[in-house]
């Protein structure tokens, strides 16, 4: 038996998503365990260092952790040899320059979405990435949440029949600094410091559509800045800049429409913060993120609207549950271990740069959707020669 290290630099795992999902529940979760025990014996052991600017918040994090390494320094990370991983969960605007380096510095890249702030930029790193020959990811989490694999096996059992439309909710109400604290960082309000709903979470939606449902043809986007003001970190009022909420309409290659409505200026009644309710002739099914109701068409009650009656209905009483069948671990985890086996033993990994470049690429025509009132076609992307050039200059037109 032997042990694989594998030297990961991990910038802004100070961030309350990088601490949580990727640092604790993920990387240190894998060292407890003891590493990623592989089917010949061997394992696969991370070896992170803690990069970041702030070097006491650093010392703190790697502390409770039990991590010897950390950094303020990039440059002297990526140029250590040990160190074969680069792993970005900065803001938005900070990604793009230092996963640029990384690549320079012949690193494997694995970062958060959305890659960069624009499509170019994103198509760029994909690219960049692949002309140097090295392994790259971009987090895709919420593909492997306990309530998206109960869809993803209903929809490859034929549960659905044809699949005639699809309805996302996703959004709670986020607080506006006044009289209770936010519980999201004021940049996320700011255009200026990468924020905006559209672009953050229209990064998830691609992935989560293209990997369920298939290819998005074209789309209709309108987006708002419902709440114009709100307190920032340090009790300070300033303005909104971004959007916070989006209204969205797909067409997919299949005829498939999909709704997706995201808001962080909404109150919860529905299940979870993220519903995917999924319309078939054969049946439909509600998910959330652990959970996830069905219902067939034997089961499929009969109303006949009568507002002078009361409803006789109690709709959501008609529903079952998909059973647990499996034990899930952590997203995040589960795509950690496995970049790392495609790392160390080249096992597949689909989600790309080139991935995140789709992401990064239906957020930006969504915006365009937005700015020009229109619907937008959604252009395939491709990386290398002219086709990638082209669909740059498409996406923009």
């Amino acid at each position: 038996m032997s042990t694989i290290h594998l030297g990961i630099i991990m910038n802004g795992v100070t961030g309350r998503m990088g601490t949580n999902q990727h640092l604790i529940r993920s990387i240190t979760a894998i060292r407890k365990e003891g590493g990623i025990a592989l089917s010949n014996g061997d394992v696969i052991m991370p070896d992170p260092v803690l990069v970041g600017r702030n070097e006491s918040k650093l010392k703190n994090l790697a502390s409770s952790c039990h991590i010897d390494r950390i950094s303020t320094n990039l440059d002297e990370c990526l140029a250590d040899s040990h160190n074969t991983i680069y792993f970005d969960s900065q803001t938005t605007v900070r990604r793009a320059a230092d996963i640029r380096k990384a690549i320079q510095a012949g690193k494997h890249i694995y970062c958060e979405k959305p890659t960069a702030t624009t499509l170019e930029e994103s198509l760029v790193l994909a690219r960049l990435a692949y002309e140097a020959g090295v392994k790259n990811g971009v987090v895709q989490d919420k593909l492997f949440l306990p309530g998206i694999l109960k869809l993803k096996r209903l929809i490859d059992s034929g549960f659905f029949g044809k699949i005639l439309s699809v309805r996302m909710e996703f959004g709670y109400w986020v607080f506006e600094g006044d009289w209770q604290k936010s519980q999201r960082p004021s940049w996320n309000y700011r255009k200026e410091d990468g924020g905006g709903i559209i672009l953050d979470m229209f990064a998830h939606w691609r992935y989560v559509i293209d990997h369920l449902f298939g290819d998005i043809k074209a789309l209709s986007c309108i987006g708002a800045t419902h709440i114009p003001k709100r307190i920032d970190e340090d009790g300070n009022t300033y303005s909104c800049t971004a959007d916070d909420a989006a209204y969205a309409t797909f067409e997919l290659e299949g005829g498939i429409i999909v709704q997706a409505n995201s808001s962080w200026a909404v109150r919860v009644n529905r299940d979870d913060l993220l519903t995917i309710q999924v319309d078939g002739t054969e049946g439909s099914a509600v998910a959330g993120l652990r959970d996830c109701k069905i219902q067939h068409r034997v089961n499929t009650p009969k109303p006949v609207w009568n507002p002078d009656i009361a409803n006789p209905f109690k709709f959501m009483d008609q529903w079952q549950e998909v059973p647990e069948n499996d034990k899930n671990e952590n997203a995040f985890k589960l795509q950690w271990e496995m970049f790392l086996k495609h790392v160390a033993l080249d096992d597949p990994f689909p989600w790309s740069l080139l991935e995140g470049a789709k992401g990064s690429q239906l957020s930006e025509l969504g915006l365009l959707s937005w700015k020009e009132r229109r619907w937008v076609d959604v252009p395939n992307l491709t990386i290398g020669g002219e086709k990638d050039e082209y669909s740059v200059k498409a996406a923009k037109s």
